[in-house]
């Protein structure tokens, strides 16, 4: 498995605390984060990992800002990438069963060091269930092809009923 990593000033400290762990792990990872607590702008880093991700280069990638949120906005605005923001193991377990998250979202001054590191093993450790879930996979992909191409069909014509 191959895995982007990116940050911010919010994330410098956390990333480094998972860089280690990932190492531990023997988990490859591609670095494109900043390396110091200077102000800089997340989207530049955001777009590197969720680029890397949606074009294949990587397998996963982990996003990390103060909160996680800003990064996760921005991750899941590109073409095949399930950003999922994690607060605790529960979410990083869930997002992996059934949304089939590729990328996670950390924020480096809401989340302790600890509880990170738990939610990213989680994270890696846990497979997709599919199932059922493949439905909501399909309507997310059918719902981001119409975007990706200007046309987005009536709700109804998305959603049909066949497909609860």
């Amino acid at each position: 498995m191959k895995i982007y990593i990116g940050n911010d000033h919010g994330g410098y400290a956390l990333k480094g605390v998972l860089l280690k762990r990932l190492e531990e792990l023997g988990v490859e990872y591609v670095n494109v984060g900043t390396d110091s607590m200077d102000i800089v702008r997340y989207p530049y880093f955001a777009v590197q990992v969720a680029n890397a991700v949606s074009s294949g280069k990587a397998d996963r990638g982990i996003l990390i800002c103060s909160t996680g949120i800003g990064m996760s906005i921005i991750a899941n605005r590109f073409k095949g990438v399930r950003a999922s923001l994690c607060t605790d193991t529960y979410m990083a377990k869930m997002t992996r069963k059934h949304n089939d998250s590729n990328l996670l979202c950390l924020g480096g001054k809401i989340t302790g060091e600890f509880e990170a590191l738990d939610i990213l093993e989680t994270w890696l450790s846990e497979s997709y269930e599919g199932g059922r879930h493949d439905i909501s996979l399909g309507l997310i992909k059918e719902a981001e092809e119409s975007l990706c191409h200007g046309t987005l069909p009536e709700f109804d014509q998305i959603f049909k009923g066949e497909r609860v």
